[in-house]
């Protein structure tokens, strides 16, 4: 079979939820990873708290953070690794503001470092729960440009601070509410979402879009799966994404659906 590129996001779709692989998910992207196929994790997740994954699966493949925004291969020094950056002005802006536009928390990080206003307990996965004094969000600490910048708002405050962001940002920055049960929104570099580094990664090892497969479940997969020449909807995919998929996996993402899928798929004896 020709070379793919298989695209696939992690929580609620390669992840179980309890946010871990499967030995059967492990296995079968190792096997499509053997066979010559690009297995590429393409997340909204921080490198982080997904570079652990990406370990689990054994792949050596490029892996794409922050929805796009970060493209590289982990533990390589790769010369296609690229990163689409916001601003330190728009960070210290929204610091300074916070109380007035009902922010609670403002996470900041780049590849490598993350900062933030005060540490969480509410998300502890995503959002620091802990920091070290140099991981305050201040102007002496924030030193260089933000990849991410992710906002846990007061409840009902989303439309105000979207609209703070837009009137003085908008012409590059992009705000995405969180799904599920999330008072969180992240702001992105206008037009920066999952199917760029999709198709960055795909042009990388000359693959047209009729051999993309994409998999995910939530808001911020929906370019991705539009863009794929197939894109697989989980059977837990929020309506949104199961309406543009072009298929549907039989099966939830706490039931192997994605590895079940792909060995369906590419007719894997796993």
């Amino acid at each position: 079979m020709d070379q793919h590129l298989i695209a696939l996001d992690l929580d609620g779709t390669t992840l179980n939820n309890q946010s871990a692989l499967t030995q059967e998910t492990i296995r079968t992207l190792r096997t499509l990873a053997d066979e010559g196929h690009i297995v590429s994790i393409i997340t909204g997740r921080p490198y982080r708290i997904a570079r652990h994954i990406y370990d689990q699966i054994g792949i050596k493949t490029p892996m794409v953070n922050f929805n796009g925004a970060l493209t590289h291969i982990p533990h390589e020094a790769w010369d296609g690794e690229y990163e689409v950056a916001l601003t330190r002005e728009l960070a210290l802006d929204l610091l300074a503001n916070r109380e007035q536009l009902g922010i609670k928390t403002i996470t900041v990080e780049d590849k490598y470092r993350v900062w933030a206003n005060h540490p969480t307990k509410d998300l502890p996965e995503f959002l620091p729960d802990h920091l070290r004094d140099d991981q305050l969000l201040t102007a002496e600490n924030l030193t260089g440009r933000p990849i991410s910048l992710i906002i846990e708002y007061q409840p009902g405050q989303a439309e105000k601070v979207i609209k703070a962001v837009n009137e003085k940002y908008g012409t590059f920055v992009e705000a995405r509410v969180w799904g599920g049960p999330y008072n969180i929104l992240e702001l992105i570099h206008r037009g920066t979402h999952k199917e760029s580094g999709m198709y960055y990664v795909a042009k990388q090892y000359q693959i047209n879009r009729s051999h993309i497969i994409a998999f995910g479940d939530e808001h911020n997969d929906l370019e991705m799966l539009d863009a794929a020449g197939r894109g697989v909807a989980m059977q837990n995919a929020i309506p949104d994404i199961k309406a543009i998929a072009d298929d549907v996996t039989p099966v939830d993402n706490d039931h192997d659906g994605l590895a079940k899928y792909l060995q369906e798929y590419f007719k894997l004896s796993i």
